[in-house]
């Protein structure tokens, strides 16, 4: 009998799990996961067989300054990913990526590629990273010792099935001799039409805001369940989502407190208005700041793809109101929004699903990314 290749990955500023799971589903091997924030790497935990050695929670300098201890997980390894936050990137700025402070963990990631070098590496970041890619390309020429060939693209997560307005700048290195142009000629021919909102919110239950604020442990119908049985409508984005698998659970839908006023904005605004809209006029506060608050609100519209997820969904989610009732979206809606599987679970408390899913690489553009890779492996 033949032995089944593992080619395994270690996830830097893992989060949730988004970018692992995309690449999961394309045949990599969750080896290995580091995040600094308990929150997030227990729901990543939560959802993935490794052991508690296989994580390191905490904080990415403390890793690499201890990387020896942790050899034996580092050897034979086929990937490293991550998406080092990464402020200091604007053409405006002066200083060197590398030496911009703010940028410590992007630095942080090049010692952990230089230590443990991997067959393949993959960084995602936000798309202003593009302005300063020749700068990025010589960072990792000094850092990896001309080693490896590298190539880099923004990404539109739309182009790959993902109902929502994200584009990520990718980079995407190997020292294995493939290169690295072709990689993401691979990634590209796995284009497909977008789903729209619609298809990533139908057939979920009818939920109101809550009305009573700071009573976050209620569950009913009105406002939602953590978990509870449910039968899903299945349809094309259904499918996608889910790769065809029967779930009979709906976990993370739950909406969040709004006052009476934030839920008769909500009502009155027709799909694709914002703040500035005339139905609210009467009723909309900071009027006297229009032009710096007019998104403060805005209506999703179902028959387009969604605005960008974002962590800010924590805070509120006046600027992601649900297209056909009075209320913001729940956090398994965005969850489905970043293309997650509806049976992957995110713990902790209520407003920091929404950060998790906000932070989270869309699990099918990471799928894309990952099978372009495997092609040449």
């Amino acid at each position: 009998m033949t032995k089944t290749q593992i080619y395994k990955m270690v996830d830097l500023f893992a989060g949730c799990g988004g970018l692992s799971l995309g690449l999961e589903q394309a045949g990599f091997t969750p080896w290995f996961a580091n995040e600094i924030v308990e929150q997030f790497a227990n729901t990543y935990k939560y959802n993935h067989s490794l052991p508690d050695s296989h994580y390191y929670i905490g904080d990415i300098a403390e890793l690499n300054a201890h990387i020896k201890e942790y050899e034996e997980f580092f050897s034979d390894i086929t990937l490293v990913c991550g998406g080092p936050p990464c402020q200091g990137f604007s053409m405006a700025n002066r200083h060197r990526i590398l030496d911009d402070p703010r940028n410590v963990l992007y630095k942080q990631y090049l010692i952990f590629l230089r230590c443990v070098r991997p067959q393949f590496f993959l960084m995602e970041n936000v798309k202003g990273m593009m302005n300063r890619s020749q700068e990025i390309i010589q960072d990792f020429t000094d850092y990896l010792g001309g080693e490896y060939e590298f190539d880099y693209a923004i990404l539109k997560a739309q182009d790959f099935g993902v109902p929502q307005n994200r584009e990520r700048f990718i980079m995407i290195g190997n020292r294995v001799g493939i290169n690295p142009h072709r990689i993401f000629e691979e990634i590209n021919k796995n284009k497909r039409d977008p789903f729209v909102l619609k298809d990533a919110l139908e057939g979920l239950p009818h939920l109101e805001a809550r009305k009573e604020k700071g009573a976050k442990n209620i569950e009913n119908a009105e406002s939602g369940y953590t978990a509870i049985e449910f039968e899903y409508v299945h349809n094309p984005f259904y499918d996608f989502i889910n790769d065809g698998r029967d779930i009979h659970m709906l976990y993370n839908h739950k909406n969040r407190y709004n006052n009476e006023r934030d839920i008769e904005i909500f009502r009155r605004l027709p799909q694709g208005a914002n703040s500035l809209h005339e139905s609210i006029a009467d009723i909309m506060p900071y009027k006297r700041r229009n032009g710096i608050f007019k998104d403060k609100y805005f209506k999703l519209n179902e028959s387009q793809i969604c605005k960008t997820i974002t962590s800010h969904m924590k805070f509120d989610c006046n600027m992601y109101i649900h297209p056909w009732e009075a209320r913001g979206l729940s956090p398994r809606e965005a969850a489905r929004i970043q293309t997650f599987p509806d049976d992957y679970i995110i713990t902790g408390a209520q407003n920091m699903w929404y950060a998790q899913v906000g932070n989270a690489v869309p699990v099918k553009l990471a799928k894309a990314i990952g099978d372009g890779i495997m092609k040449f492996l």
